[in-house]
């Protein structure tokens, strides 16, 4: 049976392959002891051979969903966190993963759980620091800080069984049995295939902060992302509050959900009730600006479209779009110039979407047509009129994803006039940007 010397602090526990006179994780001097632990020393719950089974007879009992304390965060997750997953929490620097994660983590600490926060790139100091900013009950947290992929393994063997693990992140983490630099392909693979071969033998829930490239992708091997149980993101302007977390990728449970979240004194912060958030402030009767309830997930929300259309001074019109595709603002406005005869060639045309939200809703159309036209009449628009609706090259509005939870939510929030597209099974609706011309400015259209 092949064994392995590891020297376990007596103060904190944890762990080095090698002595040293200071504690790595606590700071204590003279504290560390060698410890001969065995290699081949099976994990709690560790089949001793894999072998074929009917699945009537699995046991899936550690199947059962834990709760994270955040009910939306559930929502989305499927149910909540489960035992022996692996979850793959990716985002900007910045942006707010490791408090969002030290939060999670003293939620679950508070429910007497047994959770451990491991930090490849913050000192112990940090780490306290952050949890006295967000008043955590720092009694309950455990962290951990080492890029050491043995040190790991061996807190999670020798004070384990964990409830919960965060790992942030897993470019800073090596291993000895690879001579590659900590963030290489090589190690990332190595890293990620032993932390998950422990979650499922051990049955720990393992969050793994991964860093970002330039174009918002995980850095590393797309293998990493095809490896764990579940992928998530958490997107957003650092210039505004609110955050985005989305589920990419879920093995437990529905895809394409999100939750939002606004940062706050706190931490962050979960936005109850989204339909409304975007719009606060909002004059409407300023022209240019339209509401379009819009979808992102399976969540309805009003957001607000603004657009201003003024007389150019240039040889070539400036043509910007903030928030979703600029080609799409190029294709709407030649549909316009050809179906509603409108002379937009010598005008600069600027747009965006409040609030710093960036979708690519096809719904947001029609509210784009309505906000030029708003800004190029400046005229403003009913005060509680919504839109939604695709327009294609022809001028007609086509219907889109989620066509009844916003309808739904708009006459919830008691928005009339609804602009939406005509319905095969009843008469509401409007077909032609046209036909939209016609009813919000009836005389002045011609």
């Amino acid at each position: 049976m092949k064994s392995r010397t590891m020297h376990v602090c007596t103060s904190c526990g944890s762990s080095s392959m090698r002595w040293q006179g200071q504690c790595p994780g606590c700071g204590e001097w003279n504290t560390l002891e060698a410890r001969t632990t065995s290699l081949d020393k099976k994990m709690p719950g560790h089949a001793p051979a894999s072998r074929p089974s009917r699945l009537s007879r699995v046991d899936i009992s550690r199947a059962d969903h834990i709760s994270t304390g955040m009910g939306e965060l559930d929502d989305v997750l499927g149910g909540g966190l489960v035992p022996g997953g692996v979850v793959l929490l990716g985002g900007e620097p910045g942006i707010g993963k490791s408090t969002l994660l030290l939060q999670l983590l003293s939620l679950a600490g508070s429910r007497d759980g047994h959770t451990l926060y491991i930090s490849g790139e913050e000192s112990m100091p940090q780490i306290r620091s952050r949890a006295q900013r967000l008043a955590l009950d720092q009694e309950k947290l455990q962290a951990m800080a080492t890029g050491s992929l043995e040190d790991i393994l061996a807190a999670l063997s020798s004070h384990g069984p964990y409830q919960l693990v965060i790992i942030d992140s897993v470019q800073t983490i090596s291993s000895s049995e690879s001579d590659s630099m900590p963030g290489a392909p090589t190690q990332i693979r190595l890293v990620s295939s032993s932390l998950i071969k422990a979650a499922k033998e051990s049955g720990t829930c393992i969050f793994l902060v991964g860093h970002v490239t330039k174009e918002g992708q995980i850095a590393g091997p797309k293998l990493l992302e095809h490896m764990v149980d579940t992928v998530i993101y958490l997107e957003g302007d650092k210039e505004h509050l609110f955050r985005i977390l989305r589920v990419i990728k879920n093995r437990f449970g529905p895809t394409d959900e999100l939750v939002m979240f606004q940062m706050g004194a706190l931490g962050l912060e979960i936005i109850r009730d989204p339909s409304t958030f975007f719009l606060q402030a909002r004059d409407p009767g300023l022209s240019g600006t339209a509401l379009v309830m819009a979808v992102d997930g399976h969540k309805p929300f009003a957001v607000e479209v603004q657009a201003l259309a003024t007389p150019s001074f240039l040889s070539i019109p400036r043509r910007t779009a903030l928030g979703f595709d600029l080609n799409r603002l190029h294709l709407l406005l030649a549909v316009m110039e050809k179906k509603l005869q409108r002379s937009l060639a010598q005008s600069d045309i600027y747009t965006k979407i409040g609030g710093g939200l960036k979708l690519v809703d096809p719904g947001l159309d029609l509210g784009l047509v309505a906000a030029v036209l708003s800004s190029f009449h400046n005229q403003s628009l009913p005060e509680r009129a919504i839109f939604w609706g695709e327009v294609d090259l022809n001028g007609q509005i086509r219907p889109v994803l989620g066509q009844d939870i916003r309808l739904k939510q708009a006459l919830r929030l008691g928005y009339k006039p609804v602009f939406c597209p005509r319905s095969p099974e009843s008469d509401t609706g409007i077909s032609t940007i046209m036909e939209l011309q016609d009813l919000l400015f009836g005389n002045h259209a011609s």
